[in-house]
């Protein structure tokens, strides 16, 4: 099973081509993503990459934290799971 990995502090112009150029250095991966703001789609600085193995995650984490990537030292780390996101009650349907 694949391993996902945080990517953080990446410059605004990075993107998950890039990501996966430099993570595939480690491995295969899977998938590649850069986060981005909804209204101005604009990155928010980080983004995620899938290794198919968690071999190749480790691999990614050990070469690529604290490095250079566009400028910035990027940060690499296991990611977290995601959290379920609870209902604030704005869904459709009347109000009264």
């Amino acid at each position: 099973m694949g391993k996902k990995l945080y990517v953080g502090n990446l410059s605004y112009d990075t993107t998950a081509a890039q990501l996966e150029t430099l993570f595939s250095q480690a491995g295969t991966v899977v998938e590649s993503t850069v986060i981005t703001d909804r209204d101005t789609g604009r990155s928010k600085g980080f983004g995620f990459v899938e290794m198919t193995e968690e071999s190749a995650a480790a691999a990614g984490i050990q070469q690529f934290n604290d490095t250079q990537l566009d400028g910035r030292s990027i940060k690499v780390a296991e990611a977290n799971p995601r959290r379920p996101r609870e209902d604030r009650g704005y869904g459709g349907g009347s109000r009264w």
